[in-house]
């Protein structure tokens, strides 16, 4: 599913620019950097452009607060790709900067928290200076007001960095799952490995509340590969879930279990269902496969007609 026009978390040179230039066509597309996710998705909104490539998830930090929460609210979105790309960082200063001049670093927030325990260890008494997004950081070197940004080594050498350190993450083997996000839209074909996100409110607080969603996957055996609260910001206590579910909503056991969150939570939304990037199947046993499905509706249609 290629589109003329993306909107991506900028500026040029962030993992999420590397994320979607693995979209076929991307390359040649229309490319749109700006600032914040909400501004991202405030394109696709507006027509603007086709589609957005925001992150949703890392290996490291779980969830990306920013995008669960803004795909969440507004005018329905529909997620019809993911990207995972595997995160590399290094610490990048101005030419003749040197290691023991650095005083202030800046990066995103999630890059910080990846990289937190070498800082800790190698500059001990460094002052964080957040940026809204790691590509953000390099680039303002240029202005002055720290010594040394966190990016991806792609960029410090696009940009003639200096490389004070390399691979400093804390995780060697950390990935970020990106979100490719267009306008409500037909949705893509079920591949076998795929993945249903969904956002669901608690209707009401009361014991027993999240089970009740949760019975609704298990008694249908369909397997949550991610569950997250996130508060609605309304008052107090008052959270919505987002879920990714292993399935696609054209498979009889996952179309059956939104069924049954519609009946408990009529608000919930669906958010998309589309190809795992990891290519691994789901595992269905023979009683929630397709065929048992429908032996089950044709069972039921046998009795009703009197057979």
């Amino acid at each position: 599913m290629a589109f003329a026009s993306y909107a991506y978390l900028g500026p040029e040179g962030t993992f999420t620019e590397a994320a979607l230039l693995q979209v076929p066509g991307a390359a040649e597309a229309r490319r749109l950097p700006v600032a914040t996710v909400g501004a991202a998705l405030a394109e696709v909104r507006s027509g603007a452009v086709d589609a957005a490539m925001v992150p949703i998830e890392n290996s490291v930090e779980g969830g990306v607060s920013a995008t669960l929460d803004a795909v969440a609210v507004g005018e329905p979105l529909r997620i019809v790709r993911e990207e995972l790309v595997a995160i590399t960082f290094v610490l990048a200063a101005r030419p003749g900067v040197q290691p023991g001049d650095v005083r202030r670093i800046s990066t995103h927030g999630h890059a910080w928290a990846q990289c937190r325990g070498w800082v800790d260890a190698n500059i001990p008494n460094a002052e964080y200076l957040p940026a809204s997004s790691t590509a953000a950081a390099a680039h303002g070197l240029a202005q002055g007001g720290y010594d040394a940004a966190i990016c991806s080594p792609l960029l410090a050498e696009r940009l003639g960095l200096a490389v004070l350190a390399s691979d400093i993450g804390d995780v060697s083997d950390a990935v970020t799952r990106f979100i490719l996000v267009t306008q409500p839209t037909v949705l893509p074909p079920p591949t076998g490995a795929d993945k249903t996100s969904l956002v669901i409110p608690l209707p009401e607080d009361h014991p027993g509340a999240l089970m009740e969603i949760l019975d609704q996957f298990a008694a249908r055996g369909v397997n949550l590969s991610r569950i997250e609260s996130r508060p609605t910001g309304q008052f107090l206590g008052d959270y919505f879930f987002s879920i990714d579910a292993d399935g696609h909503l054209a498979d009889a056991r996952v179309a059956d279990a939104l069924k049954g969150l519609h009946r408990i939570s009529p608000n919930l939304r669906f958010l998309g269902s589309y190809a795992r990037a990891d290519k691994r199947p789901s595992t269905i046993a023979p009683r929630t496969s397709d065929d048992a499905f429908d032996a089950a509706e044709s069972w039921v249609a046998g009795l009703q007609g009197g057979s």
